[in-house]
């Protein structure tokens, strides 16, 4: 009750954040506040769970649709692929036209997305659905932060993020159970119908709780969307085509070749072309928004590749039902629910950097003893350590990110900090995907539970290899000290 007393109190101008802002009379802010969080972090949730919810649904769609492995990696990575390279364009959007405005339109894009994978007839129908709610979640996701980061000042601004890591925590927790739940009882498309009610109830709260605020640009930078998306388009599409039809191939290496060209074609423009350009690229010389945007994206490198292949082990290595398996990843994905609050709390009091550093090597230690044990004749007793010690370092740097990448920047730039974050973290989790089925069809496949254990071990141990790089780019992000430094600056 204390933290929630926290969020509800003070001015929205603090004193290290120089931002002139329009308040609402004094006694609407704890209301507005609270509103706030419970929209934001509603909306964190269903971008979240829709990632998560469909792993555990990955074995019914193979069966049903009789899907192949590239099918089922498109069902994840086509939502992650569009939400990677529109995110910098929400974000965008929002400081532009508004961001509750936006918000409400990219809940809109959302449902509608939802209902159309729920009506899906084929594995196509539903990789193009799952398009449309990526395309949703890149202008919802990053506004949800952008909206906490404009109602709190930046004494309490950690508190706030930490309840949003919690909520997004339980989506992730709430995933696994709820879509074997679901697969299990009723049939797989109801794990995106049960979105459209939510998102129906959401869109007139919206309308009339939150508080509508812009960013700093008076204009769109039209040119910098486009090379952007093109450039992001470019460096998510070879990954995921890799797999298939190799990484020397003409249409990977013309993806990359893309890719590259156009965000060094995007670069210089932001640099010099554009009159009001969607990233400052002097942002990338403060160690706190450097640091905690690589540390995004090798976060969800490693945990969106290592969670497609433990949804995959609980059923098809170790025989396990939807349902079942979605309960015993619980001890893992429940963590963020119980941590992250905390975790944002006390990074307020001791800094971001600890809480990054120290998450990511139980991340890492936690998957490197689950794919130790990854071998035939494993029991689930031995995994739960593992998958305890993982999701509590998972949950440490969720609000630790999101906390330092906000805070690295003034505040009316907060939406461009919230997008490129999100951004790379998405685009992080598309490698992360692609990698871990690469090295998996390296080492085994489907044939056998025995033949999926041998290639399950060896993704696990890349994951784990991701979330121990990211442990040494913490190492460098700045101390609470100068996070203090720059915030007076600012």
């Amino acid at each position: 009750m204390s933290d929630l007393k926290d969020l509800t109190e003070g001015t929205v101008m603090s004193d290290t954040l120089k931002v002139p802002l329009r308040t609402p009379p004094a006694e609407q802010l704890p209301a507005r506040r609270v509103w706030t969080v419970v929209l934001a972090g509603l909306g964190a949730l269903l971008c979240s769970l829709d990632v998560v919810v469909v792993s555990t649904a990955l074995p019914a769609l193979r069966a049903d649709f009789g899907a192949s492995l590239s099918d089922l990696e498109w069902t994840i990575n086509a939502y992650n692929l569009v939400f990677a390279c529109l995110t910098l364009t929400g974000a965008a959007l929002g400081d532009r036209f508004g961001r509750r405005r936006m918000y409400i339109v990219g809940l809109a894009v959302f449902t509608l997305g939802s209902a159309a994978s729920a009506l899906a007839g084929g594995p196509g129908e539903l990789i193009g659905a799952r398009m449309v709610q990526g395309a949703g979640a890149a202008v919802l996701l990053p506004l949800t932060l952008t909206l906490i980061s404009e109602a709190f000042p930046a004494e309490k601004r950690g508190v706030a993020i930490g309840v949003w890591g919690g909520v997004t925590g339980l989506g992730v927790a709430a995933g696994p159970v709820l879509g074997g739940a679901v697969t299990e009882g009723l049939s797989w498309q109801w794990i995106f119908w049960l979105n459209v009610p939510l998102g129906l109830a959401m869109l007139p709260l919206a309308a009339t709780k939150l508080r509508e605020s812009h960013g700093t640009r008076p204009q769109l930078d039209l040119v910098g969307l486009v090379l952007a998306a093109a450039g992001l388009t470019g460096l998510a599409w070879a990954p995921v085509r890799a797999p298939q039809v190799g990484w020397v191939s003409a249409e990977v290496l013309s993806a990359l070749a893309m890719g590259v060209v156009s965000m060094v074609a995007f670069l210089a423009w932001e640099r010099r072309g554009a009159r009001y350009p969607m990233l400052p690229l002097a942002y990338f010389r403060r160690r706190g928004f450097a640091t905690s945007n690589a540390v995004a994206f090798l976060l969800f490198g490693s945990l969106l590749g290592a969670l497609f292949m433990i949804t995959q082990l609980f059923q098809t290595g170790l025989g396990y039902s939807p349902l079942e398996a979605g309960v015993r990843i619980l001890v893992w994905n429940a963590m963020p629910l119980l941590v992250a609050p905390v975790a944002g709390a006390l990074a307020d009091r001791f800094g971001t950097r600890p809480f990054m550093l120290g998450g990511l090597v139980l991340q890492a230690t936690g998957l490197a003893l689950l794919a130790w044990q990854v071998e035939p004749g494993v029991r689930y007793g031995q995994l739960v350590v593992p998958l305890i010690i993982a999701g509590i370092g998972i949950s440490m740097v969720f609000p630790s990110v999101a906390n330092a990448v906000t805070s690295s920047v003034p505040l009316g730039d907060a939406g461009v900090a919230a997008g490129v974050n999100n951004a790379l973290r998405e685009l992080g989790g598309v490698f992360g995907v692609a990698v871990a089925a690469l090295v998996f069809t390296q080492y085994g496949g489907y044939g056998s539970p025995a033949s999926f254990l041998d290639g399950c071990a060896p993704a696990l141990w890349v994951s784990a290899g991701a979330a121990g790089v990211g442990a040494l780019v913490a190492a460098f992000a700045p101390s609470r000290g100068q996070e203090v430094s720059l915030a007076r600056e600012l």
